[in-house]
């Protein structure tokens, strides 16, 4: 028996498909009929690696007594929250609204016909626990309010619906231009060292989750201003997690979240757009640091997702989206060990070294017998406890881990959804590209490149895009985070390796996000387009939260672009947007960072250096600048481009070049005199450096 699910894209939903629940995907067909019957509509929104997803389904979706009173009651629809994030954002903050708490997955939400919320909830038990109703007896007493409560809940939805009109900015408090203050800035960077550990690093308790914004914001802010505390924040957080359990030790990757304050254990499922900005903060941090364990990390994690988490299919390329937390029905089987297992595995030689390196020494940390690995001892001590050089055990604990990763990799894998993103797609190109072009790894760009090739031939039809692919389906229009997330991979691209096809897409899609997704009126940008399907709400992403929001995103690399191209549509968008959520910024600025981070740049313009040559001497002349100066904009334009922008040939290049390389730096103020030697170049960045610390 299956369900109407059995031809979807989604791994998700396809796990769904033979479950006695009469499901629907999301669509006219299951609205109508909620609306044809009158019966209110069960929306479960989930997505493939969500280890509490699996435990509803099977305690629930899968009992036969279950679904036939899901049946008799309902109309049953199931989400896939990854590839309809605008359905999910609108309910979460439904279940916020109502149960004055945040929701996660499963989102459990009963809706009118009309789609209205009328209760809801996460994970429900079968059988009441954990302080929570049984989800079977709770069905037929919120179907029941449907019919007898109906001018209730017709009062609470329209309630509600307010509720959330609430949420989007109030445009009547824009502000201007002449109140941006730099002061916001440092205001930020306090309120986050008053949330900061300083014990075990990162912000608020368990469970602990990265903030990549909060974290990208103090980067970016120490190099701008030299800020030494906002530097400091970032190191030791990346540090404790690189360190931790959080982190696979033995295969690379970050786990979703931390389940203790410690980074000791994780959340299990690995994401992809966990992954992509934790590329590039620790490849920046690098940068400040020289730290070789944020290099090691960097290795190892770019490795991980070339290895597991891009597509090798002919005529694809693009980054898949999770890894399982379970395998076997067991969250974490796969990765954490016993340490007789281990024992036997290696030699003593190496356990000796491996046992006290990943915290085997001690006592279990994994349900009080098993080990998730973190690194407890530093490599040096041990050295010198077992009387061997610190090369001798690095040797040594080389050999033990691939002994390790042998063993591991013939165990039964977690699951993974191979559904291509093309918003995580954009943040995981943004991390390979830089990655790639700092540690100066040609296979690593060219991943990056091969995922961006893949979405402008596969998913760019009709000169809109599409927000996911599968199994050589490519459907859903897309949302700002696409449009976004991608057009901030492809300005990496383009700083790394300049290829024109890049430069024309960007802004191809800079033109659709401007004319599908601004409030022209009020400024800023939905994450959904003026043509998208019609829901009872349409949010402006404001917040940062797992990925920084829309809103500051745009900001930013609008911002940039029309820099580069000296487009004052695209500035003057960025504009609107900062100047809309300016009084929210103010009032709570530390929840704005990538809003912050937009605001900098347009207190203080970023400073671009556009180089030319037809001599390899150029890369070693944008390796240095980018060394030095990350938060400086530098483009490779190679001597032979003929059809670059005018905007950008002409102001860049109107004279003739006199030396192998040719470099221009243009600020705000115009294009300096062309420039020829690299130290000269390195000496003009030290002072403009100076200049916008002054200011």
């Amino acid at each position: 028996m299956t369900n109407h699910l059995s031809s979807e894209t989604s791994p998700y939903l396809l796990q769904h498909s033979d479950n006695p629940v009469d499901w629907y995907p999301w669509g006219e067909q299951a609205l109508a009929l909620a609306r044809t019957q009158n019966k209110p509509i069960l929306l479960s929104i989930g997505y493939s690696a969500c280890h509490w997803c699996h435990v509803m389904a099977h305690e629930s979706f899968e009992n036969t007594e279950v679904a036939a009173v899901m049946n008799e009651h309902f109309i049953n629809i199931k989400v896939d929250r990854e590839e309809r994030p605008d359905i999910d954002q609108i309910y979460q903050t439904a279940h916020y609204i109502m149960n004055h708490r945040s929701g996660g997955w499963p989102l459990t939400m009963f809706l009118t016909p009309e789609q209205k919320p009328y209760f809801g909830g996460t994970y429900f038990p079968l059988q009441p626990r954990y302080g929570l109703p049984g989800f079977l007896e709770l069905l037929p007493r919120v179907a029941e309010t449907y019919y007898t409560r109906s001018e209730d809940i017709e009062k609470q939805g329209k309630v509600l619906l307010a509720l959330m009109n609430q949420t989007l900015p109030d445009s009547k408090k824009r502000s201007s231009t002449e109140q941006f203050s730099a002061a916001l800035l440092t205001q930020a960077i306090q309120h986050l060292e008053e949330q900061f550990d300083p014990t075990y690093g990162g912000f608020g308790q368990a469970p602990k989750f990265f903030h990549p914004a909060e974290l990208t914001f103090c980067l970016h802010h120490y190099f701008k201003a030299q800020k030494f505390q906002a530097l400091q924040m970032v190191v030791f957080t990346l540090e404790k997690m690189a360190n931790g359990g959080i982190y696979d030790q033995l295969g690379g990757g970050f786990y979703r979240y931390s389940t203790d304050g410690y980074w000791r254990i994780p959340h299990y499922e690995k994401m992809l757009y966990d992954n992509g900005p934790l590329l590039q903060l620790y490849t920046t941090a690098w940068l400040a640091t020289d730290n070789p364990l944020f290099k090691q990390t960097v290795v190892d994690t770019a490795q991980w997702v070339m290895r597991e988490m891009q597509s090798d299919r002919a005529g694809e390329g693009g980054y898949y989206s999770t890894l399982d937390a379970d395998s076997e029905h067991e969250e974490g089987k796969y990765y954490v060990w016993d340490r007789d297992e281990v024992a036997r595995i290696l030699s003593a030689e190496e356990f000796a070294v491996i046992a006290p390196y990943y915290g085997l020494s001690q006592t279990p940390n994994f349900e009080r017998k098993l080990w998730n690995l973190e690194i407890t001892t530093d490599l040096a001590e041990i050295a010198k406890h077992l009387g061997i050089t610190l090369d001798q055990a690095q040797q040594t604990l080389l050999s033990g881990r691939t002994k390790l990763q042998a063993i591991r990799a013939r165990r039964i894998r977690p699951g993974r959804d191979e559904k291509i993103l093309v918003s995580w797609n954009g943040l995981m190109i943004k991390g390979m590209a830089l990655a790639g072009r700092t540690f100066e790894q040609a296979v690593w760009i060219q991943s990056a490149q091969r995922a961006a090739d893949f979405i402008r031939a596969v998913l760019w039809k009709n000169n809109r895009l599409l927000a996911t692919y599968k199994d050589g389906k490519a459907h859903l229009n897309a949302y700002l985070d696409d449009y976004i997330f991608l057009l901030d991979g492809l300005l990496e691209l383009i700083q790394t390796e300049f290829r024109e096809v890049d430069l024309e897409f960007a802004i191809t899609l800079a033109e659709v996000v401007l004319d599908q997704f601004e409030d022209r009126e009020n400024g800023g940008f939905y994450f959904t387009s003026h043509d998208h399907e019609q829901l009872i709400h349409r949010p402006k992403p404001i917040y940062d939260n797992a990925m920084a929001s829309g809103n500051g995103t745009a900001a930013i690399v609008l911002q940039r672009l029309g820099h580069i191209l000296s487009e004052p549509r695209y500035l003057r968008a960025a504009e609107r947007t900062i100047r809309l959520f300016y009084p929210m910024m103010s009032a709570q600025s530390s929840g704005y960072c990538s809003l912050l981070t937009a605001l900098d740049e347009t207190l203080f313009p970023p400073v671009m250096i556009f180089l030319r040559s037809s001599s390899d001497e150029v890369t070693k002349w944008q390796h240095m600048v980018q060394r030095q100066f990350p938060h400086i904009l530098v483009l490779t334009l190679p001597s032979e481009l003929i059809n670059l922008p005018s905007s950008l040939s002409k102001a860049v290049f109107s004279e003739a070049a006199v030396g192998p390389v040719s470099a221009r730096v243009c600020t705000v103020a115009g294009c300096m005199p062309e420039i020829t030697n690299l130290q000269d170049l390195l000496q003009i960045c030290k002072l403009q450096g100076r200049i916008s610390n002054l200011l």
